[in-house]
């Protein structure tokens, strides 16, 4: 892991999006604001917004209100419908 300040991560910031990018830990420590792990984005990750996710909540609400859903009660019925995905 490599630890950093502010100051020399504004100087050097691709090397150290780089490590991070390689998966190495990287670690930005400041005075006034505290500590920040710097990791990359990956596919699993959503980035969205409160009122996008609000809204998506909303949808489900509305769908399952329609009958538009699928419901599991086992572990069966839930491992056959995640393998139908």
């Amino acid at each position: 892991m490599v630890v950093i300040s502010s100051r020399d991560f504004r100087s050097n910031q691709s090397k150290y999006l780089g490590i991070a990018a390689s998966g190495q830990g990287v670690v930005l420590k400041t005075r006034s604001l505290g500590s920040f792990k710097i990791v990359p984005i990956n596919e699993d990750d959503v980035l969205m917004t409160k009122e996008e996710f609000f809204r998506k909540v909303d949808e489900g609400r509305k769908q399952i209100a329609e009958g538009e859903f699928t419901s599991v009660k086992t572990k069966e019925e839930l491992d056959t419908f995640l393998e139908s995905l």
